[in-house]
């Protein structure tokens, strides 16, 4: 290894160096392929930097890539070890190699209230996903950066009924909230509700073919270009959409609405359109009907991106945005009939899927509705009866106590001061002789004074929580974060509580798009790779902040 890095006739120690940390980053950033050290034309280039410098190879590549991925998962480790409470996210994804990927991410506020994401895992499964496999996946994915279980407060998932109920079973052992992607909910409400009328399905189904047909017709795309060009609109192309990928309808239905009259006229154009394809070009009363569609369905493009931002906090505004989509979703006056059952299905379902986001009791305590309360900008509940506004303060109440019991139960002591040696002399150990020859006497004054201290335990709590609930709630567009870096000092205990919830995502999204560079990085050209290898680069590549 040592005459990668300095020979005499090649350039200096610090070049070499310089040389072989600039292409591991840009091979790890850039989701180069590790054979790319093997072409020709990148030797040639690096040749051209220094005709005399040696290139390693890809194996030797590889071993520092695998030195380095340490390297970055020892700091990651240290940063989690840091912080008091962790999220995460968790889907399952299969490479073209026909591999199946666990893909894990954490999440946590950091000192300064900022929102913390790493991935963590895209674990290669070589066994049945089953709910139990899962759940063991999981938690070896955490006893891999030494995270205990205690400090992990939810894990949020899709829908599936085996990451559910792994869910479940990890609820069951460690008492994680099960947390189902938001995101995922909503795709589901709006799939659903476009099947509900059978003119939508057409509708959809005839865009379908149309997009197909430009996207097949080089000569078709050209003149597309051409009539956008001639009518002053923007040169989009058009897109197609992909059932599991969110909000692709409306985004296929909304580009097209655009581009409605290029699209018509290059259907019109004997040159380009066949007569036989003239039935690609929609009807009028179609061309309502998406009208109307992108009308309905904007709103729920508008929350699906809000909800998938990773940059601030967002499962707190989730009963909020539900409460305001319902209204929203039936604010247009359509007048199709189909898409009013469209409105009218879309609100049963989002009814029906979070019939339980605004469910409280005290026994099993509704995790998003606990960081509501504590997101300065809802903390009113307004969407609550008084009873459940009630419960749920009360409930942090109980919870803020606990905090405060585990911030004393962890204040060190002599000894782990490192004042052992002479603890004996201490005037602490002086009042715990005297206490303890008091108890012996049958003094009742220990007790008392613990009494005493929990009661100011209790008031101290109290007054918190009723400053805060006090309080006039922060403006919607205001950084919730930022206000609880400037008002932590006044609620030390809330604050404390409060870095426990906000940390939560309320889409699953953050491990999906592990997905995205996993499949860049697992792709043909590299699909040699073993799965190991796989899931370090992508480590590195989502985690190139740490670098």
């Amino acid at each position: 290894m040592d005459r990668y890095v300095r020979t005499a006739t090649s350039c200096s120690t610090e070049q070499a160096a310089e040389f072989l940390e600039s292409i591991l980053n840009m091979i790890v950033t850039d989701m180069r392929p590790l054979s790319m050290v093997e072409d020709d034309c990148f030797k040639a280039m690096i040749s051209t930097f220094n005709p005399k410098y040696e290139l390693p190879s890809r194996p030797f590549f590889m071993k520092k890539m695998e030195k380095k991925y340490e390297g970055i998962k020892g700091k990651l480790m240290k940063a989690l070890q840091e912080t008091d409470s962790v999220a995460l996210t968790t889907d399952i994804w299969t490479s073209v190699a026909t591999e199946a990927y666990l893909g894990v991410t954490c999440h946590y506020l950091g000192e300064d209230w900022e929102m913390l994401s790493h991935c963590l895992t895209t674990m290669p499964l070589e066994e049945r996903h089953t709910a139990a496999n899962i759940a063991k996946w999981i938690e070896d994915v955490i006893a891999k950066f030494d995270i205990p279980p205690e400090k992990i407060k939810a894990v949020v998932h899709d829908n599936g009924a085996n990451v559910v109920a792994a869910a479940k079973i990890l609820q069951g052992r460690h008492g994680w909230a099960s947390v189902r992607c938001a995101g995922h909910t909503l795709n589901l409400v709006v799939q659903s509700s476009l099947k509900i009328h059978q003119a939508i399905s057409k509708c959809v189904a005839s865009v379908r073919c149309l997009v197909e047909h430009f996207k097949k017709s080089e000569l078709a795309c050209t003149k597309l270009k051409e009539k956008q060009k001639q009518m002053g609109t923007e040169t989009y192309m058009l897109v197609q959409d992909v059932c599991t990928r969110w909000n692709s309808t409306y985004q296929i239905l909304s580009r097209l609405l655009k581009q409605r009259w290029p699209v018509t006229a290059t259907l019109s154009d004997p040159a380009v359109t066949q007569r036989a394809k003239h039935y690609l070009d929609l009807k009028p009363e179609q061309w309502s009907l998406i009208e109307e569609l992108c009308q309905v369905l904007e709103p729920f493009e508008a929350a699906t991106v809000f909800l998938t931002g990773q940059q601030y906090i967002t499962l707190s505004a989730l009963p909020q945005l539900v409460h305001n989509l319902k209204i929203t979703v039936q604010s247009p006056n359509p007048e199709t009939a189909p898409v009013r059952s469209f409105q009218a299905h879309a609100t049963e379902q989002i009814t029906a899927r979070w019939q339980g986001l605004t469910e409280f009791t005290p026994e099993s305590p509704n995790i998003t509705l606990l960081a509501t309360a504590l997101d300065p900008r809802f903390q009113k509940l307004k969407f609550l009866t008084a009873d459940q506004v009630f419960k749920v303060q009360s409930t942090v109440q109980t919870m803020a106590l606990v905090v405060v019991d585990k911030k004393q139960v962890r204040q060190p002591t002599a000894s782990e001061n490192g004042t052992s040696s002479t603890a004996h002399n201490s005037p602490e150990a002086h009042v715990k002789k005297v206490t303890s020859f008091l108890d012996i006497l049958g003094s009742d004054s220990s007790s008392s004074d613990d009494e005493d201290e929990e009661q100011q335990l209790n008031q101290a709590v109290q007054k918190e929580i009723l400053m805060y609930f006090g309080e006039h709630p922060l403006s919607k567009k205001e950084n919730p974060l930022s206000w609880w870096k400037m008002n932590a000092a006044r609620y030390p205990t809330l604050a404390k509580l409060a870095k426990t919830m906000l940390c939560i995502p309320a889409t699953s999204t953050p491990s999906e798009r592990l997905f995205s560079a996993a499949g860049n990085i697992a792709s043909k050209r590299r699909a040699s790779l073993s799965s190991e290898h796989v899931d370090m680069l992508t480590f590195l590549h989502c985690n190139h902040m740490l670098l």
